[in-house]
């Protein structure tokens, strides 16, 4: 048996439940069980300000019927417990099917990631030192930086999935981001900027290139912003830059094409599959194998293996993302993509590594096709209206473009947009594809789950661009 038995949880047990469950005529119902526990030391002004641990372990039971989910949680892994939660969820969702869980077969789907110093065996001492390594680091590079933060968090989740077909699907899941925020002086002007790094790994992920790359990129991208000058505004020509900026992808776009938000006839896409939304040379996907990525899953929260979801193939629209629900109503098979914050959530179709293919152009070839225009160089946050995928995104740092090159710094840049817009105007793809490696976390209908995202260098023919200066 799994990690759970130490819990006490079998396969005669998971039975029991399952029945109690499918008792009032469900179409369908799982149990999701899951042991987690997670640490984040954090160091500022030369000292640990925060440091916290916290443990978590339940069970959740979904019924399913038709399109109605009745859902219910316990914290206590007793069988009068779990088989009370399973009659809360049947009375919520009841129908008219005679469903029987059969005999239940453990396995485990994948092995994407691997932790060869697991975060259960770590202390507190060696974790300090990390964030006491990284500040020094930062201090080091620049004498215009006068103060740094930095933290680590770490994660491991343990994971079950019963279902009534004889699945239960285990998963172990580390995590692990580290993030450094350095604030500059020079004169009288005073400056901010951060560098993060995250992936499924345990401590071995810290490595010496990796802290020094993001060690000095905090502080590089604080001194840059000393020199950059407020963006022009207006509608002008924009350069994606590979990497982050992946985040527009996954806002402005990535969530109109999950399942629900179509099902619904929410999302713009919900009647466009098989027609073209891009140009050609345009493929975005959404993936669920990379190797130690922070969105990839071995198995999603249903039990089904996660694969790699083409959405868009050559700027025509393949399909959506779905979990058990929205694949039955399209007719098509799940895609992996069920996923919940934690067992006290239902399923959601939800995101994991999303990206656009690389394409044929250089960077320096799509730089060079630009006579004026902006270069985004890193993303922050935004905000999307779903349905109609209107946006509008903060960009940390960027460069003007004048006459096929880069020239002085920017920053303050907002992009103003329309996701669908954006699609239909890009007109270059670089072949750099790059996943960010930061610590992206997405939200939706009050869940959080961790993603990556990434993009080649984009040429998108005209934006709308808010800054400072005319």
């Amino acid at each position: 048996m799994t990690h759970f038995s130490t819990f006490g949880i079998d396969a005669a047990l998971c039975r029991r439940v399952l029945s109690v469950a499918l008792g009032r005529g469900a179409d369908d119902a799982d149990l999701y069980f899951e042991h987690s526990g997670s640490t984040s030391v954090a160091l500022s002004d030369g000292k640990v300000n925060r440091a916290s641990t916290h443990v978590d372990l339940g069970v959740g039971v979904r019924v399913v019927v038709g399109d109605q989910v009745g859902y219910a949680y316990t914290e206590e892994l007793t069988e009068a417990s779990m088989v009370e939660a399973a009659r809360v969820a049947a009375e919520i969702a009841a129908g008219n099917k005679h469903v029987s869980p059969v005999a239940l077969t453990e396995r485990r789907l994948a092995d994407r990631y691997h932790a060869d110093i697991p975060w259960e065996g770590v202390d507190l001492e060696t974790r300090v030192r990390l964030v006491r390594d990284w500040e020094q680091r930062a201090f080091a590079r620049d004498s215009r930086i006068i103060r740094v933060e930095t933290s680590l968090g770490d994660s491991f989740r343990h994971v079950l999935v019963v279902r009534p077909d004889g699945r239960m699907v285990y998963d172990y899941q580390p995590m692990t981001r580290g993030w450094v925020v350095c604030t500059g002086k020079d004169g009288d002007k005073r400056e901010s900027s951060s560098a993060n790094l995250a992936q499924r790994a345990g401590l071995e992920f810290y490595d010496e290139a990796r802290v020094s790359r993001m060690c000095h990129k905090a502080v590089d991208d604080t001194l840059l912003l000393f020199e950059a000058a407020p963006a022009p505004s207006g509608e002008m020509t924009v350069v994606l830059g590979a990497g982050s900026s992946g985040i527009l992808l996954h806002e402005a776009i990535g969530h109109g094409l999950e399942a629900d938000f179509n099902r619904k006839g929410i999302s713009i896409f919900a009647d466009r599959v098989g027609q073209r939304i891009a140009p050609k040379g345009v493929t975005v996907v959404d993936d669920g194998t990379i190797p130690n990525a922070r969105g990839t899953i071995n198995n999603d929260d249903e039990g089904n293996e996660a694969q790699r979801t083409v959405l868009v193939e050559d700027g025509i629209l393949r399909g959506f993302l779905h979990d058990e629900i929205s694949a039955r109503h399209y007719g098509v098979s799940p895609t992996g993509s069920g996923r919940r914050e934690s067992f006290r959530h239902v399923v959601l179709p939800r995101m994991r590594s999303t990206y656009m293919e690389s394409g044929t152009h250089s960077p320096e070839e799509i730089i060079g096709s630009v006579s004026r225009g902006i270069y985004c160089a890193d993303f922050a946050n935004g905000q999307v209206q779903i349905g109609a995928g209107d946006f509008a995104f903060y960009v940390r740092r960027g460069y003007l473009i004048e006459d096929g090159k880069l020239t002085r710094p920017i920053k303050d840049v907002n992009l103003i947009g329309n996701g669908p817009d954006v699609l239909a105007t890009i007109e270059m793809v670089g072949n750099d594809l790059k996943i960010d490696e930061g610590g992206w976390t997405c939200g939706k209908d009050g869940q959080s789950v961790p993603v990556s995202q990434g993009m080649p260098t984009v040429k998108v023919s005209k934006l709308s661009v808010g800054g400072a200066s005319a």
